[in-house]
């Protein structure tokens, strides 16, 4: 198909712009390219009919309609949520609109995808197929007529497709509510499902770790971003990216099933790509260097962090409800499935490990050869093909039936405690409210009984006399002990976020490190930003390792099933990030006096030493957390309470940039340069040692306090649970199910018991 590219405003050199030139290839023009447009048509028209102004100024006509098409995807994507759950849904009202809150930000924005995408769809689509006939051509011009009425042809085909099989749309007669409904299937569970959340996991990392630790040199080269600029731009997207995990594991909890939110954010995180494919495809959208903290502004800038930011909503998404999907897989009250709940997390990591390794090697080769856009459309691709991988799966996934919104709950709990904190705490626990009918009343599949700590908030607990027992007025045990889990586990969780500020180091500060050091390997030139393999390399040989040997080994001698308890392994994670700490600001010490004193460029693989024991600690730390959190977790949060393990990761990644601002604004003061530690373009004048070793002492002080908040720590196992009927659904429905839909889960009471 011949293109014709907009005239850009800025040229690389080497580079050659064809502004409006018809490229003449005896293969392109004709009929043959236009059929294509015909067929796009076609199918476009099945759904929906619009016009508007395409971006033909910006981008050429192909990648504009690719960009548009990818909005209306995300348009359908929203619309066949909301189509799909009726609780999304608004109930009649009599009035002009009865579409409010939450419902109506669902429905306008998916209407208005498609607006947007169906009208740059056909603002530019017909001018592709135009442009394969030369107006200046007699022999070809007297076929653009020809064109544009095929094109109407093919334009009324799909409509007719459209408004008779389409319109057919069932209605909601007769359908049954599946809500809390639970289905058996012995197909479903076990380890086959897990494997296409690992394959999942696997080819999404593949573009987004390699996007965690080449993403400075992009902001740094392409966007025009200075050193610290490139470093907390980094950070802060990453930061960012960790902290949406917290609305993938809410909108799974409570909105819809794992599977549906990871393929939502799934389509989020494609539009993201396509976003920064074009803007690094294109010179003219990229800033010209300014010598400044930031030289990115006016469209360039919306385009920019439109892109990273609708990354970040994705890749968090999907991140924080994957994790629990494939945990679901197993019965944690089934002693011979729970025990593979601490391996599946072992794996979990393996295969996040090994896309990770191909992304930090391959991927970055490519953004380092042959183009930031090349390196990108392989990341894309790579989502895409994981995202309809894990979506094959859904045969065999036991899905949980998502219940009442976990942040309501807390924030239920929260609110009634304060009104009745002048109320008097009855003598006997027994006499604090709890619901003892119907399972529909039950928090989500469990009842918790009631524990002596943080009993300010036993208050919400207490009914008043003469008041009826409704929502917003008293809440259950359940739900306040669900609160009091929640949290104990904060400490934890604000424990382990400095040694992911440690993290965050590695990913910025070591990357450029690297780019100052002798790259070669005999003839092969090893891109800066590829080191991070050795980390990834220690984790994929030592994850089966301790899974084979180490694992049945400490379980004989501890009697835990995972070796050691959850807080133990996180414990030697946080030793280790000290250590490593320590290392990296030996280590660049000695790069800027061989640089500095003797012009010597010292080997990057100087810098594996603080990679790997970096890499250990991590295995340690990462599974530990989200093993931690998805068992100690209540059942109605156990995708929100797993993406704790990524809030660690997002508040460290936030401390960073903090950090880093705060040290370059007093150290300022005192260098005779009256630049910070982390200022400026040239690292040889920097001190990055100096700040290393600040987050070692930092790192010490923090296991301290870690080690009290994980003595403090009381496992939910202490706290006894009865059992109530848990909503599972899965794909076949029981042949004697209950009045209401449910049948009978076994709940633990005691390690290694269970009762029915």
């Amino acid at each position: 198909m011949a293109l014709k590219e907009p005239k850009a405003a800025t040229s690389n050199e080497g580079v050659e712009y064809l502004s409006y030139q018809a490229l003449h290839n005896p293969r392109q023009g004709g009929y043959k390219p236009t059929l294509f447009v015909f067929v796009l048509l076609l199918l476009d028209n099945l759904g929906f009919v619009a016009n508007m102004v395409s971006l033909v100024l910006y981008v050429n006509r192909l990648n504009t309609c690719l960009l548009s098409g990818g909005i209306e995807i995300m348009g359908y994507l929203l619309i066949i949520i909301h189509s799909h759950y009726p609780k999304l849904q608004t109930e009649a009202c009599g009035e002009y609109s009865c579409v409010k809150g939450s419902n109506a930000l669902l429905f306008y924005a998916s209407v208005y995808l498609l607006a947007l995408g169906g009208g740059g769809i056909r603002g530019s689509v017909p001018f592709p197929g135009a442009d394969q006939f030369d107006e200046n051509n007699p022999k070809e011009s007297k076929h653009i007529a020809s064109f544009f009425n095929w094109f109407l042809f093919f334009v009324s085909g799909g409509a007719g497709i459209g408004v008779t099989v389409l319109v057919r749309a069932p209605n909601n007669e007769g359908v049954e509510n599946l809500s809390y409904r639970t289905l058996h299937n012995p197909r479903q569970g076990g380890y086959k499902p897990t494997l296409f959340v690992f394959v999942l996991m696997l080819l999404d990392n593949i573009g987004f770790v390699a996007n965690m630790v080449s993403l400075v040199l992009y902001f740094l080269n392409v966007i025009r971003f200075d050193l610290s600029g490139s470093a907390n731009t980094t950070t802060n997207f990453l930061g960012t990216t960790f902290l949406l995990t917290l609305v993938g594991g809410l909108v799974s909890d409570n909105y819809m099933n794992r599977l549906n939110t990871c393929l939502l954010f799934g389509g989020i995180e494609l539009l993201g790509y396509l976003l920064i494919i074009i803007q690094s495809h294109y010179a003219k959208l990229q800033p010209e260097a300014c010598g400044e903290y930031s030289c990115v502004k006016g469209t360039k800038a919306l385009l920019f962090y439109a892109s990273i930011y609708l990354l970040a909503l994705g890749g968090g998404g999907i991140r924080g409800s994957v994790p629990s999907l494939g945990a679901d897989q197993f019965d944690e009250n089934i002693p011979k499935e729970s025990k593979h709940i601490a391996s599946f997390f072992n794996w979990f990591l393996f295969f996040v490990s090994g896309g990770a390794c191909i992304g930090v090697t391959v991927v970055v080769w490519v953004s380092t050869n042959k183009g930031w856009d090349k390196s990108f459309i392989i990341s894309i691709a790579c989502t895409f093909t994981g995202l309809v991988f894990v979506a094959l799966g859904k045969p065999f996934y036991r899905i949980r039936v998502p219940g009442e919104s976990a942040f309501l709950n807390v924030l239920q709990v929260l609110l009634v405690a304060g009104k009745n904190r002048k109320l008097q705490l009855p003598q006997n626990s027994g006499e604090l409210y709890e619901l003892h009918s119907t399972p529909e009343q039950a928090s989500c599949g469990e009842r918790i009984r009631y524990s002596q700590q943080f009993r300010f908030l036993d208050k919400a607990a207490v009914l008043p006399e003469g008041t009826k027992p409704e929502k917003w007025k008293v809440c259950t045990i359940t739900q306040v002990e669900e609160v009091k889990i929640l949290t104990r586990m904060i400490p934890i969780l604000l424990s382990t976020t400095l040694m992911n500020t440690c993290l965050a180091q590695l990913q910025t500060f070591s990357i450029q490190q690297g780019t100052l050091m002798d790259t070669k390997v005999g003839t092969f030139d090893v891109p800066a930003a590829s080191i991070p393999i050795i980390p990834l390399l220690f984790m994929c040989i030592l994850v089966p390792v301790y899974e084979v040997f180490f694992v049945p080994l400490f379980r004989k001698l501890t009697g835990h099933p995972s070796g050691i308890s959850h807080l133990q392994r996180v414990g030697v994670g946080l030793v280790l990030s000290v250590i490593s700490m320590g290392i990296a600001g030996l280590v660049e010490v000695k790069r800027r006096n061989e640089f500095v004193n003797h012009n010597k460029r010292i080997n990057l693989f100087w810098l594996s030493y603080q990679y790997g024991i970096f890499g250990i600690a991590d295995m340690f730390t990462f599974v530990g957390l989200m093993e931690f959190f998805y068992s100690e977790a209540p059942k109605g949060m156990k995708s929100l309470s797993t993406s704790f393990s990524w809030l660690s990761l997002s508040i460290g990644f936030y401390l960073s940039t903090i950090f880093v601002e705060i040290i370059n604004s007093v150290t300022s003061r005192y260098t005779s340069s009256k630049k910070g530690w982390l200022e400026g373009l040239d690292m040889n004048k920097n001190h990055v040692e100096l700040f290393y070793w600040f987050l070692a002492i930092l790192s010490v002080l923090n296991l301290g306090n870690y080690v009290y908040w994980a003595n403090w720590y009381k496992y939910k196992i202490n706290v006894p649970v009865e059992p109530i009927e848990q909503p599972m659904l899965t794909g076949t429905p029981s042949n004697n199910p209950s009045p209401s839909g449910w049948s009978p889960v076994i709940f633990a009471t005691e390690q290694g018991k269970g009762t029915n």
